[in-house]
């Protein structure tokens, strides 16, 4: 979006700590010599001069195209769904889309199943059939067309989960941030398989 400039957050002055208690090397990765706290989020100027916080530097990748990506912005906007109720959006450099890893919220499903005569079914195949699968994916589509988000940043496809991400099986931080390295080695083989099953891109040929 148009903005007078991004880049990660630096603060400065009497309020910021003078550093990590008896840790000095933590202390120099966080404050430089001109005495920058260097805060890890990164974040734009918005035309009106207004400073938005984008998401953590760390989380931030790089598509095969080049195009930069926050999933926790777009992981924010997809769970606005009645029917997401966790999500986890996945990207790397050898990849040119996004794909995502979605735990179903269980009672929206069940009101969305009965209205799809599929009522008899329990949660754990609900989650197995192409018309939830489907139904979700057109929330997303439908969400992040109105979020503002790039065709890149648009989630192409996803493998819907039935356990929720917790603290028990290490898929979330006790303050309910998502683990990504945690999440990718747990969900390796779906992210494979969701990979597999898009199109090829299209030549520029």
């Amino acid at each position: 979006q148009p903005c007078q400039g991004r880049g990660e957050i630096w603060i400065r002055g009497p309020n910021v700590f003078l550093g990590y208690y008896k840790d000095g090397a933590k202390t120099m990765e966080t404050i430089d010599e001109e005495g920058w706290l260097h805060t890890g989020d990164i974040g734009l100027w918005t035309m009106q001069g207004q400073l938005q916080i984008i998401d953590r530097k760390k989380n931030i990748f790089k598509l095969s195209q080049g195009e930069y990506v926050a999933p926790e912005k777009i992981e924010n906007i997809l769970i606005q769904s009645p029917l997401i109720g966790q999500c986890f959006v996945h990207g790397d450099s050898f990849q040119n889309s996004l794909v995502g890893i979605v735990v179903p919220d269980e009672d929206p499903v069940r009101v969305w199943a009965s209205d799809k005569g599929l009522d008899k079914l329990s949660f754990t195949e609900l989650c197995r059939t192409s018309q939830l699968n489907e139904a979700i994916m057109k929330d997303i589509r439908q969400l992040s067309k109105a979020g503002g988000l790039h065709g890149f940043e648009t989630v192409k496809a996803v493998h819907l989960e039935v356990e929720l991400f917790s603290v028990e099986n290490d898929l979330v931080t006790p303050t309910f941030k998502l683990k990504r390295q945690k999440l990718r080695d747990r969900y390796e083989r779906e992210i494979a398989a969701l990979y597999a099953s898009l199109p090829p891109p299209k030549s520029k040929l």
